[in-house]
């Protein structure tokens, strides 16, 4: 694709009302509790929240139970027919509610579960992203979990089923490849329990800042697309400064998709209150095609 074939976008500024914003947890360091009740997910009981997304067949639900234990309970995600399991665990002190998100292949939103992962981390922020791969399979895997990177910096990758992939004569070294991810890697097998002290450890630490993650994100844009891109991310971290996905939404918004466009216009990208107290009026990006 050609420069010239990139759809051209005009950026206008309009006046939004803050009194129509949603107001966040000003004790919570990352998830957005007003867009995560709107979401179905009541967080008065809990400190932090914690995704688990994965591939289907990756284990993930066996982390899930192994997790929780008998503390979860299932029910449906507003307005969908797709199933939601929450449970819930204590550790170091403090309450996690663990919400389990439909496996996924990637977060494009090309069906509906996709569409559940993908707006449940966008826009509930979750503290911790934990991304279960499978050891065995993990190139297959990789394209979630670096898809979630571009989304959230508060990630732990769960490297599951190291048992199977020791079977198959794999060995994967999870620190070599912790470091080329920027954020925490851990072997698990959550079948027998194996590994699962360490994961509470890393989401710990990562849920109350003592591990910053720093992902590796992919940069392989076209000029013209790259421009525009640069062009609507600044004008996203102008509107919202504490936004850790501005680049991943101005992708978004430049390819058309209609949730992230929808969920701009009715604010649901942060906590403005915070990110921008002193400001009288919020503004809110608008895009409209232009002729090429």
């Amino acid at each position: 694709m050609s420069d010239s074939t990139i759809k051209k976008e005009t950026i206008k500024i309009e006046p939004f009302d803050p009194s129509k914003m949603p107001t966040g947890c000003d004790s919570c360091p990352a998830h957005n509790a007003a867009n995560l009740r709107r979401l179905g997910v009541d967080m008065s009981e809990w400190d932090y929240v914690v995704a688990l997304a994965g591939n289907p067949n990756v284990g993930k639900s066996t982390v899930f139970n192994a997790l929780t234990g008998l503390r979860q309970h299932t029910g449906n995600w507003p307005g969908k027919t797709v199933t939601r399991a929450e449970g819930g665990f204590e550790y170091a002190g403090a309450r996690f509610k663990l919400v389990d998100l439909p496996g996924a292949y990637s977060l494009l939103a090309t069906s509906l579960d996709e569409e559940v992962a993908r707006d449940f981390i966008l826009f509930g922020q979750p503290d911790v992203t934990i991304v279960v791969v499978d050891a065995s399979r993990l190139e297959r895997n990789l394209n979630l979990a670096l898809q979630v990177l571009e989304i959230t910096d508060r990630v732990v990758v769960c490297l599951n089923l190291v048992d199977e992939a020791r079977r198959h004569g794999l060995t994967v070294d999870e620190r070599h490849l912790a470091r080329r991810l920027g954020v925490p890697v851990v072997p698990t097998v959550a079948r027998s329990r194996e590994g699962l002290d360490a994961l509470l450890q890393a989401v710990n630490d990562v849920a109350t800042g003592k591990i910053v993650c720093k992902p590796h994100r992919l940069r392989h844009e076209l000029p013209g697309m790259k421009q525009a891109a640069d062009k609507v991310e600044a004008e996203l971290h102008a509107l919202y400064p504490n936004l850790p996905n501005a680049r991943w939404v101005a992708l978004r918004l430049l390819d058309g998709d209609e949730a992230i466009i929808q969920a701009m216009r009715r604010g649901e990208l942060g906590d403005l209150s915070r990110s921008a107290p002193n400001s009288e009026a919020v503004n809110v990006i608008r895009l409209e095609a232009t002729p090429a």
